[in-house]
Protein backbone atom coordinates (compact mmCIF):
# COMPACT_ATOMS: atom_id res chain seq x y z
CA UNK A 1 0.00 0.00 0.00
CA UNK A 2 1.39 3.39 -0.99
CA UNK A 3 1.14 5.79 1.97
CA UNK A 4 2.45 8.93 0.33
CA UNK A 5 4.67 10.61 -2.22
CA UNK A 6 7.89 12.43 -1.46
CA UNK A 7 9.61 14.87 -3.78
CA UNK A 8 13.30 15.71 -3.29
CA UNK A 9 14.30 18.76 -5.28
CA UNK A 10 17.68 20.31 -5.96
CA UNK A 11 17.94 23.66 -7.72
CA UNK A 12 21.38 24.53 -9.08
CA UNK A 13 23.06 27.75 -10.28
CA UNK A 14 20.47 29.89 -8.49
CA UNK A 15 20.80 33.62 -7.88
CA UNK A 16 22.85 33.59 -4.63
CA UNK A 17 21.30 36.79 -3.17
CA UNK A 18 17.81 35.26 -3.55
CA UNK A 19 18.95 32.23 -1.55
CA UNK A 20 19.81 34.57 1.34
CA UNK A 21 16.44 36.36 1.34
CA UNK A 22 13.88 34.96 3.75
CA UNK A 23 10.99 36.61 1.93
CA UNK A 24 11.95 34.91 -1.36
CA UNK A 25 11.80 31.44 0.22
CA UNK A 26 8.57 32.31 2.02
CA UNK A 27 7.11 33.24 -1.37
CA UNK A 28 8.22 29.87 -2.81
CA UNK A 29 6.50 28.06 0.08
CA UNK A 30 3.36 30.17 -0.30
CA UNK A 31 3.12 29.36 -4.00
CA UNK A 32 3.62 25.62 -3.41
CA UNK A 33 1.00 25.56 -0.65
CA UNK A 34 -1.46 27.62 -2.69
CA UNK A 35 -0.96 25.87 -6.03
CA UNK A 36 -1.29 22.38 -4.52
CA UNK A 37 -4.11 23.24 -2.13
CA UNK A 38 -2.09 22.16 0.90
CA UNK A 39 -3.14 22.98 4.45
CA UNK A 40 -0.61 24.26 6.97
CA UNK A 41 -0.54 23.38 10.67
CA UNK A 42 0.68 26.30 12.75
CA UNK A 43 3.24 28.86 11.71
CA UNK A 44 6.20 27.89 9.53
CA UNK A 45 9.60 27.76 11.23
CA UNK A 46 12.31 29.82 9.50
CA UNK A 47 15.95 30.53 10.24
CA UNK A 48 18.19 32.96 8.38
CA UNK A 49 21.84 32.14 8.93
CA UNK A 50 24.14 35.09 9.61
CA UNK A 51 26.28 36.96 7.13
CA UNK A 52 26.29 35.39 3.69
CA UNK A 53 24.50 32.25 4.95
CA UNK A 54 21.32 30.82 3.60
CA UNK A 55 17.84 30.10 4.86
CA UNK A 56 16.20 26.99 6.23
CA UNK A 57 12.46 26.54 6.55
CA UNK A 58 9.90 23.99 7.59
CA UNK A 59 6.13 23.97 7.56
CA UNK A 60 4.01 21.15 8.90
CA UNK A 61 1.09 20.25 6.67
CA UNK A 62 -2.02 18.22 7.32
CA UNK A 63 -0.61 16.20 4.43
CA UNK A 64 2.86 15.99 6.09
CA UNK A 65 5.63 18.59 5.54
CA UNK A 66 7.49 20.99 3.28
CA UNK A 67 11.12 21.90 3.99
CA UNK A 68 13.96 23.80 2.33
CA UNK A 69 17.58 24.67 2.88
CA UNK A 70 19.61 27.07 0.77
CA UNK A 71 23.34 27.21 0.13
CA UNK A 72 24.14 30.61 -1.43
CA UNK A 73 27.86 29.81 -1.44
CA UNK A 74 27.09 26.92 -3.82
CA UNK A 75 24.14 28.65 -5.53
CA UNK A 76 22.00 25.65 -4.56
CA UNK A 77 18.62 25.22 -2.89
CA UNK A 78 17.11 21.94 -1.72
CA UNK A 79 13.44 21.23 -1.06
CA UNK A 80 11.53 18.29 0.36
CA UNK A 81 7.76 17.87 0.04
CA UNK A 82 6.00 14.84 1.48
CA UNK A 83 2.28 14.33 0.95
CA UNK A 84 0.24 11.44 2.28
CA UNK A 85 -2.53 12.13 -0.24
CA UNK A 86 -2.32 12.21 -4.01
CA UNK A 87 -1.50 15.67 -5.34
CA UNK A 88 -0.93 17.03 -8.82
CA UNK A 89 2.64 17.50 -9.94
CA UNK A 90 4.01 20.96 -9.19
CA UNK A 91 6.17 22.36 -11.99
CA UNK A 92 9.34 22.62 -9.90
CA UNK A 93 11.51 23.37 -12.92
CA UNK A 94 9.49 26.25 -14.29
CA UNK A 95 8.67 27.77 -10.90
CA UNK A 96 12.17 27.58 -9.39
CA UNK A 97 13.74 28.90 -12.58
CA UNK A 98 11.37 31.86 -12.33
CA UNK A 99 11.59 32.45 -8.57
CA UNK A 100 15.27 31.62 -7.88
CA UNK A 101 16.77 32.06 -11.35
CA UNK A 102 17.91 28.42 -11.18
CA UNK A 103 19.46 27.03 -14.35
CA UNK A 104 19.05 23.33 -13.53
CA UNK A 105 16.48 21.47 -11.46
CA UNK A 106 16.69 17.84 -10.35
CA UNK A 107 13.47 16.24 -9.06
CA UNK A 108 13.37 12.82 -7.44
CA UNK A 109 9.90 11.42 -6.78
CA UNK A 110 9.54 8.56 -4.32
CA UNK A 111 6.39 6.56 -3.69
CA UNK A 112 6.46 5.76 0.04
CA UNK A 113 5.10 2.48 1.36
CA UNK A 114 4.95 -1.02 -0.02
CA UNK A 115 3.12 -1.26 -3.36
CA UNK A 116 2.94 -5.05 -2.99
CA UNK A 117 1.26 -4.91 0.40
CA UNK A 118 -2.51 -5.30 0.48
CA UNK A 119 -4.15 -5.15 3.87
CA UNK A 120 -7.07 -7.54 3.80
CA UNK A 121 -8.61 -6.49 7.10
CA UNK A 122 -7.25 -3.10 8.28
CA UNK A 123 -9.20 -3.31 11.55
CA UNK A 124 -7.16 -6.32 12.61
CA UNK A 125 -3.86 -4.41 12.51
CA UNK A 126 -2.65 -1.79 14.92
CA UNK A 127 0.88 -0.39 14.56
CA UNK A 128 1.98 -3.43 12.61
CA UNK A 129 0.71 -6.00 15.13
CA UNK A 130 -2.49 -7.95 15.48
CA UNK A 131 -5.09 -6.96 18.02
Amino acid sequence: MIVGTEWLIEAFECDAPKLRELVVLQDVFARIVNDLGLKTLGAPAWHKFGGEGGVTGLVMLTESHLACHTYPEYRTATFNLYCCRTRPEWNWEENLKEMLNASEIKVTKIERGNPKSEIQNPKSLIAGGEI
